[in-house]
């Protein structure tokens, strides 16, 4: 166990990671922030509870104690864009999701702080990530990666319009044998409670496109949920929208578990 991150091993082959539910900031980082950043607006909220029933499933959960304000774990670590051409976060993120600096003038990390902050924070979480993999795939034969995130449905500054309740990412099926893609498209398309689309906006992170290795026995897909799926206004956990929404989740992660073609 590391001080960066807590795992509960569990006894599928599914690993659930949540890494932008920390809400933590050091205070020599957060001396160099704006105050408006000790809220972590950005982080995704309440993830530990919602999916709280996977565990109970018996899959690993794989969760992050500090914010996405020190380093986004779900970044690559030569900082590239996820999706070049549009607005994205960096590495180490230097503004908000609506688009305002994050740091004071002047206390922006150079590069020698995210080293620092890569070597500190970010590679202890995907070292476990790995080889939490690793373990999965070498008792199972193989292994299945749900990410976790959730997100304002309207943010202008990183996207246009409203988004979809469920945004499904399998890096336009890159992470994904293409039988599981096709059924959790129909898990989607067999309810009415939510919508939902594959491949959107949100077509998977870093972790999703560097874990997800189908042809290696390791498939992988993001979720990327609007608030408003979980949760009342000022960020509350509201038990009643989370109980109308892990039913279907469930089914997603037991679709995954029931079939590898």
């Amino acid at each position: 166990m590391s001080e960066v991150y807590r795992i509960a091993r569990g006894r599928l082959p599914l690993l659930v990671s949540i890494p932008h539910v920390g809400t933590e900031i050091p205070p020599d980082i957060g001396a160099a922030l704006v105050p408006r950043a000790a809220q972590t607006e950005d982080a995704d909220w309440h993830l530990e509870r919602l999916y709280a029933f996977a565990a109970e499933m018996g899959a690993s959960l794989l969760v992050p104690r500090y914010a996405r304000y020190v380093v986004d774990l779900n970044r690559p670590p030569e900082n590239t864009p996820m999706y070049p051409g549009q607005n994205n976060t960096e590495l180490l993120p230097t503004r908000f999701f609506t688009g305002e600096p994050l740091y004071r003038a002047g206390a922006e990390p150079d590069a020698a702080e995210v080293e620092r902050r890569v070597a500190r924070y970010w590679m202890p979480y995907h070292e476990a990530l790995a080889a939490e993999l690793a373990r999965l795939k070498s008792e199972h034969g193989h292994a299945l990666l749900f990410e976790g995130h959730s997100i304002q449905a309207e943010l202008p500054w990183l996207f246009a319009g409203h988004l979809p309740d469920l945004n499904v990412g399998t890096v336009n099926g890159g992470s994904v044998l293409p039988g599981l893609r096709e059924r959790l498209a129909a898990v989607l398309a067999d309810q009415t409670d939510f919508s939902h689309v594959i491949d959107g906006r949100f077509k998977g992170g870093y972790i999703t496109r560097r874990y997800g290795r189908p042809d290696e026995g390791v498939q992988a897909l993001q979720m990327e949920m609007c608030w408003h799926c979980y949760m009342a206004p000022w960020h509350e956990y509201d038990e009643k929208r989370a109980a109308r929404v892990q039913p279907l989740l469930r089914r997603l992660m037991q679709t995954m578990l029931d079939g590898r073609a």
